[in-house]
């Protein structure tokens, strides 16, 4: 009697546990919403944590179009448009070479395969910041520094050991018999690779878009140190646009532009959220 007690309490327990948490992280998303549908006068004038009276998208659209980043009033849009130039190609180059990468470590292994998906993992947890200034410096002899460009090869770079991780723990959990019979069809390496392996890869490749849009979308480092000046990605200008007040500080602009930034990741996850960890359950058998 005392143990069907017990459990029914403990599954309460724990659920008012999580809840709480929740509550917390969800509060200060709450506080950018309403907040960034009120007006400047109203958030002055009572809590800005209060429900809107008035709901209106003024904020939105200034952060948007007219908001000042430094001494240029161009809201965040263009900021926007550049992180999307120097997302998708990154993120693209990045998924490929890291599923080429990873197939050919699963399946057509040399001896040194293992060294360099160690030497890989290693340096994908070296600290950043530890890279900028040889990195500015090669850069700058290439003659790529503050240029789009020299930030898509940088996520790309920085991109590759994650997605070769993750692609080659995904590919040495499929039959290896597959292979072999492309082989024995007369298939070569990269027929095998595209009408084999790659239809096979969904479910790791939703993982890896999900990682690889959030890490190089969210990036503030590289953007902030590398970016062109006056066209950097949006991470960098959001910031720019709430250190830039000339008297009042407008918190419905600053909760606004902060709103829009977060809403590709939010969405993505939102989409894809499901997808995520069923990705990486097909990708954790075998190691």
């Amino acid at each position: 009697m005392k143990t069907y007690l017990r459990q029914p309490l403990g599954w309460a327990l724990a659920h008012g546990v999580l809840f709480l948490l929740a509550l917390y992280s969800l509060v200060p998303l709450y506080v950018m919403v309403v907040a960034s549908f009120k007006s400047l006068d109203e958030i002055l004038h009572s809590s800005i944590i209060a429900w809107p009276m008035l709901w209106t998208t003024a904020g939105w659209e200034k952060a948007w179009s007219s908001a000042c980043t430094g001494l240029v009033c161009t809201g965040i849009q263009p900021y926007f448009l550049e992180t999307m130039l120097i997302l998708f190609p990154a993120m693209v180059a990045a998924i490929v070479i890291g599923a080429l990468n990873g197939y050919l470590m699963s399946f057509w292994r040399s001896r040194g395969a293992d060294i360099l998906l160690g030497a890989l993992i290693i340096g994908s947890f070296i600290p950043l910041q530890l890279f900028l200034i040889p990195l500015a410096i090669t850069m700058q002899k290439l003659g790529i520094f503050g240029s789009t460009f020299g930030l898509i090869l940088i996520h790309t770079v920085y991109g590759v050991p994650l997605t070769t991780m993750l692609y080659r723990n995904f590919y040495v959990t499929l039959p290896p018999e597959l292979v072999k019979a492309a082989i024995v069809d007369g298939a070569g390496v990269f027929k095998i690779f595209r009408s084999v392996i790659v239809p096979m890869s969904a479910p790791i490749t939703i993982v890896v878009v999900i990682l690889v849009f959030g890490g190089i979308y969210n990036d503030y480092l590289f953007a902030l140190t590398f970016g062109e000046p006056g066209n950097k990605p949006i991470m960098a200008a959001v910031l720019n646009i709430i250190a830039t007040q000339y008297g009042v500080a407008e918190h419905n602009v600053n909760m606004a532009a902060v709103m829009i930034s977060a809403l590709p990741t939010l969405l993505i996850f939102l989409i894809a959220g499901r997808f995520f960890v069923m990705g990486l359950a097909h990708g954790s058998v075998k190691g």
